[in-house]
């Protein structure tokens, strides 16, 4: 493939972004690490395509958009499964190397379940470099597509092959909305009544309308405090669930602050973070407390699987 091979957007989708695995290293000028939602996902797309694991490539959230291959392409859908059509009429596979003809288009409607999906180009997205990363991280405005969603009109550059693609790939994550969100209690559990830890762990919370990026946010019974206190600023990091006054909690997402001064009443196993990364508004979430040991245990059973 040329270096100039692109993808033209005849149509953006909800939120499409330019994504890799992160900027590290930044957290002390208030940069989270972001990147995709899921980087496993991006990951296995990336090897289905022949790429390096940190290859960018798109993000495509709820309803995705219509895009153009002029010249062609290899692509690789992983994520959640999302109504697609191409105007060749071939088959659409997910977890597989897809085959896009010159002048082919890839039309892509709403996500069936769940609420993200990847889609890695053999080559790999040519966007420029910000802080070591080609994420976009939209609440500052920089990185990917000049920092913001893809719009009609944009052309994304991708560039030559580096690698051999893998036939096939399976995703490790089960995605069941039934099974609990794992979590590690946190360091200001024991700021909470019983009654509230009751309810944090014993009742469903809805995923809020407001909810993106930088956090997900959950309506139900309130997480009640022993005292309303002001607390100094502490680390935080994606999957860590606070608690502000209102009792409603905020599992802060990929984009979300880096410290927080709201008390983190338990924080997601790192196995389950791919899992937060496909809920979408309307759903239900629930908790169960898993031992530290236990979540480490399971992030290295996930990475051996992987």
């Amino acid at each position: 493939m040329d270096a100039d091979s692109v993808i033209e957007v005849l149509q953006s989708g909800q939120c499409d972004l330019v994504m890799d695995g992160g900027r590290y290293g930044f957290a002390h000028l208030g940069v989270p690490v972001g990147g995709a939602a899921d980087a496993w996902a991006l990951q296995r797309a990336n090897r289905l395509v022949g790429n390096v694991d940190t290859a960018a490539g798109l993000e495509i959230t709820l309803k995705g958009p219509v895009l153009l291959f002029p010249q062609g392409g290899v692509i690789a859908l992983t994520g959640a499964r999302f109504d697609v059509s191409r105007s060749s009429g071939g088959a659409i596979g997910w977890n597989e190397t897809l085959l896009m003809a010159r002048n082919e288009q890839l039309m892509m409607g709403v996500a069936r379940s769940g609420c993200r999906c990847w889609l890695a180009v053999r080559g790999g997205l040519i966007v420029p470099d910000v802080l070591a990363s080609h994420s976009t991280f939209l609440p500052a405005s920089f990185g990917g597509m000049q920092g913001r969603a893809l719009h009609a009109g944009d052309r994304l550059t991708f560039g030559k092959p580096t690698g051999d693609p893998v036939s096939s790939c399976d995703p490790p994550h089960a995605s069941d909305a039934s099974v609990p969100f794992r979590v590690i209690p946190g360091p200001q559990a024991a700021d909470f009544t019983d009654a509230g830890l009751a309810a944090f762990f014993s009742t469903l919370y809805r995923v809020d309308a407001a909810s993106d990026r930088r956090g997900v946010r959950l309506a139900g019974v309130p997480v009640a405090a022993l005292t309303q206190r002001s607390l100094p600023s502490q680390a935080v990091l994606p999957g860590a669930i606070q608690i502000p006054p209102d009792g409603q909690p905020i599992i802060l997402g990929w984009d979300g602050p880096v410290t927080g001064g709201y008390p983190v009443v338990a924080g997601l196993a790192s196995v389950d973070l791919p899992r937060l990364a496909q809920l979408k508004p309307g759903n239900t979430v629930r908790f169960a407390t898993v031992t530290l040991e236990a979540a480490r245990k399971l992030a290295r059973e996930a990475m051996d699987g992987y």
